[in-house]
């Protein structure tokens, strides 16, 4: 990377050129299986935050941005990887995951190189001494525990709203978090502004994540580009469910007694509005974030990309304009 600072669009394009390049160059032990993960890109929620938050009035982003994206998104596709295990789940981003392809214990390892090539990535940002304040360690260990709570809450059927977004904000938000907060570090100095990029970056998370639980309900497999209506087969609880098991309690018992089947999971979640109360929690949060993106008063193009992020983290799949629900 070179010190010179790139318009944000171009440093985006830098971001998704570095990542690949770094996937089709690992050693080559574990190339083929890295190679297939340029197969098929993510939106680049992640990286986008990062160099949103970088930008300054000119719109230019720095170059340790752009290491520090790349970085994100080989930690975000180590965990996908094994996400992908712990779920057994055959297609992401439309294509056929590693686990499925190359096996658990392949797989495993690919995970784990990700990791690593993370870490390395990180050290090669040029003005290290900005970033101490990050404390990156935190941020991938608070990651590992929202999967560790998530695996030992699974088929938790009495699992609260509460502890679930405990969950989440560690497994999802906290990487987001980290997202934003490393790109302002490049900018700001002043620990009230980082702070509220922060929790830009945590209501962002849980939003992203929110909106996800959503789709393996109101989604088919080919608009989602993975494996849809799997969350309860696998015993994953989310928020959809823990709101119709509240206002259902006698599913919850028969869950607990393997005698609810998926199908009519599916129709209870529908009937008692679980993803609309999912939704509508998701967008409390959105008007979280909005209320600390504006308190921020950033310039105008910074703010509209932050605020492009937010409205894709929302929507999902949909394309219509953001509509708030009624919180009262």
């Amino acid at each position: 990377m070179t010190d010179l600072c790139l318009g944000f669009e171009a440093a985006m394009e830098q971001v998704k050129t570095e990542l690949d390049r770094r996937l089709l160059t690992a050693p080559l032990p574990v190339r083929a299986y890295t190679a297939h993960l340029t197969r098929a890109h993510g939106k680049f929620i992640r990286a986008r935050a990062v160099l949103a938050c970088a930008m300054d009035r000119e719109q230019t982003v720095p170059a340790d941005a752009v290491t520090f994206a790349v970085s994100i998104e080989l930690l975000h596709l180590a965990t996908l990887v094994h996400d992908d295990i712990m779920d057994e789940a055959d297609l992401r981003r439309g294509v056929e995951t590693l686990q499925k392809r190359y096996g658990k214990r392949t797989a495993v390892i690919c995970g784990d190189y990700l990791l690593a090539a993370a870490i390395k990535s990180l050290a090669q940002v040029q003005e290290n001494d900005g970033y101490r304040s990050l404390d990156a360690y935190r941020y991938v260990s608070q990651i590992c525990m929202g999967e560790l709570r998530q695996n030992r809450n699974n088929r938790n059927f009495g699992l609260s709203m509460f502890r679930y977004l405990s969950i989440i904000n560690g497994k999802t938000a906290a990487l987001f978090e980290a997202s934003c907060f490393a790109g302002a570090l490049v900018r700001e100095k002043e620990e009230g502004r980082l702070r509220l990029y922060r929790r830009f970056g945590r209501y962002l998370g849980v939003i992203f994540q929110l909106t996800d639980d959503c789709i393996d309900y109101e989604s088919d497999y080919h608009s989602a580009g993975k494996s849809v209506q799997s969350d309860y087969e696998q015993g994953v609880i989310t928020l959809p469910v823990i709101y119709t098991f509240h206002k259902k309690p006698q599913l919850r018992q028969r869950a607990r007694q393997g005698k609810l089947a998926t199908a009519e999971l599916l129709r209870a979640v529908a009937d008692s509005g679980g993803v609309l109360f999912t939704h509508r929690t998701a967008g409390r949060y959105y008007e979280k974030a909005l209320a600390a993106l504006y308190e921020l008063a950033l310039p105008g193009r910074q703010e509209e990309q932050l605020k492009a992020l937010l409205d894709k983290a929302y929507l999902g799949l949909k394309k219509e304009p953001v509509k708030l629900f009624q919180t009262g």
